[in-house]
């Protein structure tokens, strides 16, 4: 049909040869859902409902669930999680914003202050995560009496900065998913900067840089109702906005304006370097986050080989004490001869310096990265060299046949 979806809009008569279907109905809440989010790697689905909760639900085995997040007291308007999937942040109509813990799923911090002042007015609170998940950006919030947007710092989870400049409630807030630079002239130096547009219910939009402190420009007069979502596209470019006038406004920018987005590789290189941990859908697998890369590779092999290395870890940024199992003699090497004369030799077994390892964590919510660079540069290499003892056993065993062991004779196979 020429409409409908028969046919490509725009496209000169294409047929459109997509169809969708129905995968999953999920059915959970008492009431209307007024957020979703996907978290990093879609490993998880978070819905946000006026029934005063947040279901997370488990996107490899649905419809089933992972955690009910209940502690709001009033519809919750908005959900968001961290880019490299510790946290999850919701906001609310009881005027609160809450963190909570991916690892137990319980609640991290409750930040009331900023919207004690807030009215109910509006219908959603889209609140959004910088994409180095340093900074957690609310939806309404008030200072001296005026419309904010407030700025939250993932350490201590401390609100001292705002957006200001909307005459009416905010309503929604984006990030936009690239770090960009820009080389400054006038300093000589290349400058590293986020993105972030805000919508209100003064039916405006403003774009920010964190580079400047004023906006980079803002829309007035698009719509003729409050704005309710906005979303942009991948390469950053693009900023799609949605009214609840049922309409939706395209602003197209281009690199000399916003700057050169960071590459891929080195963006996530970036995120280990401040959190010294896995990035992507490697990390949310598992609810285990540990936040150092040497612990991480600890893990890492004694999940591999089981019998050679059993780690206990701590998770949630408190302490890690890695537990391992001996194998092998460790104060020397031992050599014995098999039966067709060849030597047979056990290695010394080296206890990895747990002490080193654990001094290397840190008690708060991540590693800095001067922190990271002192631990990366230590090295074995400067103490002094241990002599290795060789003890020969008399005796002779079968080849292929460790010490101790006998193989029977029904064993081989003919």
């Amino acid at each position: 049909s020429a409409y409908g979806g028969g046919a490509v809009f725009g496209g000169g008569g294409k047929v459109n040869h997509e169809s969708y279907r129905v995968a999953y109905t999920l059915r959970i809440h008492d009431g209307d859902v007024l957020d979703i989010a996907w978290s990093p790697g879609d490993v998880w689905l978070a819905t946000a409902s006026v029934d005063n909760t947040v279901v997370v639900w488990d996107v490899e085995k649905l419809p089933s669930t992972v955690a009910i997040l209940k502690g709001h007291t009033g519809h919750v308007k908005g959900v968001t999680w961290d880019p490299v999937g510790k946290y999850l942040a919701t906001q609310s109509a009881d005027k609160t914003l809450r963190v909570w813990r991916t690892s137990d799923w319980g609640e991290e911090a409750m930040v009331s202050e900023p919207f004690e002042e807030c009215g109910g007015t509006t219908h959603v609170l889209r609140l959004d995560w910088s994409p180095d998940g340093q900074y957690l950006v609310s939806a309404h919030a008030m200072n001296g009496g005026g419309p904010t947007a407030q700025i939250l710092e993932r350490d201590g989870w401390k609100f001292e900065k705002d957006f200001v400049g909307h005459r009416k409630a905010v309503t929604c807030v984006r990030f936009n998913d690239n770090i960009f630079e820009k080389h400054l002239e006038e300093v000589g130096k290349k400058a590293q900067y986020v993105c972030l547009a805000i919508g209100s219910r003064d039916r405006s939009l403003s774009v920010w840089l964190t580079s400047l402190k004023r906006p980079l420009f803002v829309i007035h007069d698009v719509f003729e109702s409050s704005i309710l979502d906005l979303a942009w596209s991948k390469d950053g470019l693009v900023l799609l906005a949605c009214s609840m006038d049922g309409s939706v406004a395209a602003v197209v920018l281009n690199e000399k304006e916003l700057g050169t987005a960071m590459p891929k590789d080195t963006k996530s290189a970036l995120l280990k370097k401040i959190y010294g941990q896995n990035i992507g859908p490697a990390q949310n697998a598992k609810p285990m986050l540990i936040e150092n890369p040497e612990l991480l590779k600890l893990a890492q092999n004694g999940t591999d080989n089981d019998s050679e290395a059993e780690a206990s870890v701590a998770v949630n940024g408190n302490r890690a004490t890695p537990s391992l199992v001996k194998r092998g003699p460790t104060d020397k090497q031992l050599e014995m001869r098999t039966s067709d004369g060849r030597r047979r030799i056990t290695p010394i077994y080296i206890v990895p310096n747990s002490e080193t390892t654990n001094q290397a964590v840190m008690n708060g919510n991540s590693m800095s990265s001067e922190s990271f660079g002192k631990y990366q540069m230590q090295s074995s290499s400067s103490e002094a060299k241990s002599k290795i003892r060789v003890e020969k056993l008399d005796g002779v065993v079968e080849p292929n046949v460790s010490p101790g062991k006998k193989s029977s004779p029904g064993s081989e196979k003919p």
